[in-house]
């Protein structure tokens, strides 16, 4: 592809404000000096007068300043500043119950932010506190504290309340939580957009982007494998994984040292874990990834196991390219793809 092809590309993109291209490109303006992403609200600006960067370190480098308006500094999908002391409260004290008169004590319209939950975590703020609170009394009754002590500790008015509320979230009862699992669930800002994270006590057995259309097919059939019903939570799994994606899109990472729960066929497995050899900042072929797995004409159903991963970048699907170097099969997006493989070389910073 050729310079002036690629700014008709993203040029063209920018006049649609196309969503797919963020990360891909940050576009600067010459006569305001300020560069945006691709979807910014901001005014058209005449062709003459952009030009295109793939970072916004380049974009910074090159004497632009960030726009105000869609702030290309912060992580895509980033919760909204209105909403961040909200989120920080709920996270420092996932037990808090707060009602519709809270927020407005807090200066949030309740309707706001009832509207941003069902967006982001397809249920009400209400229905999300309800989720936490049982997924905390969850882990204290597997640990072995009573039942009914965990109940009133958990902020409900009676042992029935209780147990409604947790059967209509875990689908099971308090009381066989030391021999069932849930999978508690974390959305997580990276610079390429949103991630669902998902853990139980094991290891990490989610990490998507939430704009992944399979997303919802890889949640039913991981509920399935694992017997185990999906529900926010807050967990050590979950603050390590965040923390260690954090350091991968920093540049300080390069391996990730996380346990992981990976159900699947024998042949999956073996897929997936030679998919965790591939060094960082290298590439295979799907005919090379079939040939280390000792079936080197299995190249179809080594591509349909790599779609089948539930766990991005830690279990580097994007690593593996066609015979011909070129860039497919990823279910993030090829401008993911793309980006994680630059990231990787060295090439974005």
């Amino acid at each position: 592809m050729n310079i002036q092809s690629q700014t008709d590309i993203f040029y063209s993109a920018l006049s649609r404000r196309d969503s797919t291209f963020e990360g891909i490109f940050v576009v600067a303006v010459k006569t305001t000096k300020v560069f945006c992403r691709p979807t910014c609200s901001a005014r058209m600006p005449k062709r003459e007068n952009v030009e295109f960067f793939s970072s916004a370190h380049d974009a910074l480098s090159h004497g632009y300043r960030p726009c105000k308006i869609c702030k290309p500094m912060e992580y895509i999908g980033a919760p909204p500043e209105w909403l961040k002391p909200l989120l920080d409260e709920i996270n420092n004290a996932p037990l808090v119950k707060l009602k519709d008169s809270h927020l407005r004590e807090r200066g949030l319209d309740p309707n706001r932010v009832r509207y941003w939950f069902k967006k982001q975590h397809g249920m009400t703020f209400q229905g999300y506190l309800r989720a936490l609170r049982i997924g905390q009394a969850f882990g204290r009754i597997k640990q072995g504290d009573k039942v009914a002590e965990t109940a009133f500790e958990s902020g409900y008015q009676s042992l029935s309340g209780f147990t409604d509320s947790f059967k209509k979230t875990a689908k099971f009862s308090p009381s066989k939580s030391p021999t069932r699992q849930l999978i508690q669930t974390r959305r997580i800002s990276t610079p390429l957009g949103p991630m669902l994270a998902g853990a139980t006590e094991e290891g990490i057995c989610l990490l998507e982007f939430i704009d992944r259309r399979m997303l919802e097919t890889q949640i039913k059939r991981l509920s399935k494998l694992l017997n185990a019903k999906f529900v926010p939570g807050s967990f050590r799994l979950l603050d390590e994984v965040s923390h260690q994606l954090k350091e991968y899109f920093a540049g300080k990472r390069k391996e990730f040292s996380i346990p992981l729960v990976t159900p699947g066929t024998s042949f999956q497995k073996k897929v997936w874990c030679e998919l965790q050899a591939i060094p960082y900042g290298s590439v295979r072929s799907y005919k090379e990834q079939a040939e280390v797995i000792g079936l080197p004409k299995a190249v179809r159903a080594v591509a349909k196991a790599n779609g089948d991963n539930n766990i991005a970048i830690i279990v580097p699907c994007h690593r593996v390219v066609g015979s011909n170097g070129e860039l497919t099969g990823y279910g993030g997006g090829l401008w993911r793809k793309e980006y994680l493989l630059k990231h990787e070389s060295g090439n974005i910073t």
